[in-house]
């Protein structure tokens, strides 16, 4: 807000009554802080720790795996020897369930409706929370079922190296990409693999072509039929929808959707469907509309500030992202930075069981975000909301400032949406402090 020297002292004293005098003495906001040289990629890479709750489960995932190979190949495990295609199959499928967005929803609405209570002990929450946000033998096949199986394991191979976050950082749109096609040509072959095993009589070593009463029959099929679902049901919501795109600077954009969204819900919009698809976190009221705040921070985002479209293509199935769990709280601190804000704004805008208080650090919020989010944020209680501008207080240590604001909230857990050093240094901080806290994972 290029203002006077008087305008700017009227904004400091406003922004002052509204973050709260225990907060403002966490430290002198005038000083910035030191520069860090830390980069994004050094934090996703190098500072994630050993035992996240996600490592640990991919730990439990490789080491139940090869515990039954081992049995399987020693002969204490018949049936798994006997049947190693289903156990690949049942592999592919936990996969998809734990990547599967309709799936994902209806967990997390329903540990919300068990877990959201008072008598819950907090341990269980928060473990139930750190758990939601991480979420055949030779002789008797023929070579072209070898030749499909081992396509099949190349593509999964191919779509893990992509994944890895050295990849997914600096090239995001070949991970996005590659991740899609190889699932679906992997998808396919999974069929072909599933007809060739039904179909083929290891005993004439030829194809029967009566395999309907085989299909039903079947584990493997029914398998393969629940993780098609899983994978098509996101696509089968795929629609083209009018928007209305304001943007209010050069720094971050606003899009207006039809239909109310509950509070904690992400969704994903895309100006190509086959290409690619960008996840936000959505606001509304719960009514007529819902919005969209999306920070300039790479080529779409830059796009819609500079050639704003009229329509998008949307997923209608959204999804539920770790705010929606606010709900299994009590007494919950919501922390973030920039327009990280946009999906705790929802809290404030519909009835919420818990009791939330926002904390908000931002550069020069009107200006960069609009009067119409300022006015969301600006009408609740001096307590409840905390806002930082960054434009006018300097750069505050945001760590600090979260377990001040937590213990004088009262807080039992704190959810933050930042950049990943961050999100690394509020989450740490509160956790040294004794207050159990979450946000992104950035290795996963």
């Amino acid at each position: 807000m290029a203002a006077t020297v008087a305008e700017a002292m009227r904004e400091r004293e406003d922004l002052g009554i509204w973050m709260g005098e225990n907060v403002m003495n966490v430290h002198n906001q005038d000083q910035p802080s030191k520069p860090e040289n830390e980069s994004r990629l050094s934090v996703i890479l190098l500072d994630q720790g050993l035992f996240t709750v996600y490592k640990r489960l991919f730990m439990v995932c490789l080491t139940l795996n090869i515990t039954g190979l081992v049995v399987a190949t020693t002969g204490h495990f018949s049936y798994a020897r006997n049947r190693a295609a289903l156990f690949s199959i049942g592999n592919i499928l936990a996969l998809t369930l734990c990547r599967s967005e309709a799936f994902l929803r209806v967990v997390f609405w329903l540990l919300v409706k068990i877990l959201g209570r008072s008598w819950v002990p907090l341990f269980l929450k928060t473990a139930t929370t750190s758990l939601l946000q991480s979420l055949g033998d030779r002789d008797n096949t023929s070579p072209e079922t070898i030749g499909v199986s081992s396509a099949i394991l190349s593509l999964l191979c191919f779509s893990s190296m992509a994944a890895f976050p050295l990849v997914r950082h600096l090239h995001h749109n070949v991970f996005e990409r590659s991740h899609r096609f190889a699932g679906w040509m992997a998808l396919c072959l999974l069929w072909a693999f599933i007809m060739l095993t039904i179909s083929y009589d290891p005993k004439t070593k030829s194809y029967s072509n009566e395999i309907g009463s085989r299909l039903i029959k079947s584990q493997e099929f029914w398998l393969t039929v629940t993780i098609t679902i899983l994978i098509t049901m996101p696509w089968l919501t795929v629609r083209r929808v009018p928007v209305k795109v304001s943007t209010t600077s050069g720094h971050a954009s606003i899009i207006k959707f039809e239909g109310g969204i509950k509070a904690g819900i992400l969704g994903r919009i895309s100006p190509s469907p086959l290409s690619e698809w960008h996840a936000f976190g959505i606001i509304s009221d719960g009514k007529k509309e819902h919005m969209m705040l999306a920070g300039v921070v790479g080529d779409f985002t830059k796009s819609l500030v500079s050639n704003p479209p009229t329509h998008l293509w949307v997923r209608q199935v959204h999804f539920a992202g770790l705010p929606y769990l606010v709900n299994m709280y009590g007494r919950v601190l919501l922390v973030a930075t920039g327009s990280g804000i946009c999906v705790f704004l929802s809290f404030l805008l519909q009835p919420c069981k818990a009791d939330v208080c926002v904390l908000w650090v931002a550069k020069r919020v009107e200006q960069n975000f609009g009067k119409e989010i300022k006015e969301m944020v600006s009408r609740h209680p001096r307590d409840q909301v905390i806002i930082h501008d960054t434009g006018v207080l300097g750069r505050p240590k945001v760590s600090e400032m979260s377990v001040s604001a937590a213990k004088n909230w009262g807080a039992e857990v704190v959810i933050v949406t930042s950049n990943p050093k961050g999100s690394r240094d509020v989450v740490d901080a509160c956790k040294a402090a004794g207050i159990a806290a979450f946000g992104p994972i950035w290795d996963s």
